[in-house]
């Protein structure tokens, strides 16, 4: 026997049915419109300057992107100030500072979240974002469309991006913080796509370029499991590192976290503290990054990097406990 359901009830399970399609289809539009930056970013040969605004200073960069005898090269350099450039050449990322010797590692992205958020695979965003179509905007003088990517749990920041309505490219991303205030902008002043890739992308298809450097490079000292664990971290972030190391140049013996919920990164140092060392707060921001670093209540000097807002920092700190092992001597060897 079928039953049927009448009147009001009909009336509200049906206007749900349609809510719960639209809210679906909107969700389904954002993410093809997300896929298709990503797939714009690998496979479009271009060069966008863009300017990175965060308190009150700015930052013009120009990345240039493209593929040539099989290769997918990427060029990132500073404009202003002592000259800093990143090359890519497939998964080897070499970094040139004025202030150090130029290096190469595998797999590592080019810094910033406007770089990342293009070439991470999506489905971890999308495990910890929702993803808001928020209508169309202009950029560049050309047609954006806008989506926001709101955190589905406290303790980190949101984005709203201007995506390119006729390539797909990201043209422009807000860092917001939980009231919707800008944080950080990263905001494309000139944008140019090619058939060809650029005479500087045939160029570094041949540059000679640092060895790659693997861990044991950069820490030659036997790495091993920390002795310290977070017993806080927000919602949807996980540790994805951890070893014992000491530092080059000071050679400081530190134990290293990393939390990771896919798109950000999170560093966590901890080292002892001085028999004398008392309980304090050391803060700097850059954008929306922030340094934190504190004595906790474990004794233990600890400090946080990571783009995720000052509280959620020094929370993290805070939490930091010893492992509970048989062997309970020093922080690291």
């Amino acid at each position: 026997m079928s039953l049927r359901i009448q009147g009001i009830p009909a009336v509200i399970l049906l206007l749900a049915g349609l809510v719960s399609g639209a809210v679906m289809a909107k969700e389904d539009a954002s993410e093809r419109i997300l896929h298709r930056m990503q797939q714009a970013y690998q496979q479009l040969n271009f060069e966008l300057t863009l300017i990175e605004f965060s308190q009150g200073q700015l930052e013009p960069k120009r990345l240039t992107r493209g593929h040539f005898n099989g290769q997918e090269l990427t060029h990132l350099t500073h404009l202003n100030g002592r000259p800093r450039e990143f090359v890519q050449r497939d998964d080897k990322t070499s970094f040139f500072d004025a202030s150090h010797s130029g290096y190469t590692l595998k797999g590592a992205n080019l810094p910033g979240l406007f770089y990342r958020l293009q070439a991470v695979p999506l489905l971890p965003i999308l495990d910890h974002y929702d993803a808001v179509p928020a209508g169309r905007s202009r950029v560049l003088g050309r047609v954006a469309q806008v989506v926001r990517l709101v955190p589905n749990a406290p303790g980190y920041y949101g984005y709203a991006l201007w995506l390119d309505q006729e390539s797909g490219l990201l043209v422009k991303l807000d860092t917001l913080s939980k009231d919707a205030s800008v944080v950080e902008q990263s905001v494309g002043v000139a944008l140019n796509i090619s058939e060809q890739p650029s005479l500087l992308i045939k160029e570094l298809e041949k540059a000679s370029l640092p060895s790659v450097m693997s861990v044991s490079d950069v820490y030659p000292a036997p790495q091993q499991p920390s002795s310290w664990r977070i017993e806080w971290a927000p919602d949807g972030f996980e540790l994805s590192s951890q070893d014992t190391h000491k530092l080059p140049i000071t050679e400081q013996a530190v134990d290293y976290l990393m939390l990771s919920n896919g798109l950000v990164d999170v560093s966590v140092y901890i080292a002892k503290a001085g028999h004398n060392s008392e309980m304090h707060q050391q803060l700097v921001r850059q954008g929306a990054t922030h340094l934190l670093s504190l004595v906790n209540a474990s004794q233990v000097e600890v400090t946080v990097v990571g783009a995720i807002p000052a509280e959620t920092a020094r929370k993290i700190a805070e939490s930091i406990t010893r492992q509970k092992t048989s062997d309970d001597s020093s922080v690291a060897p």
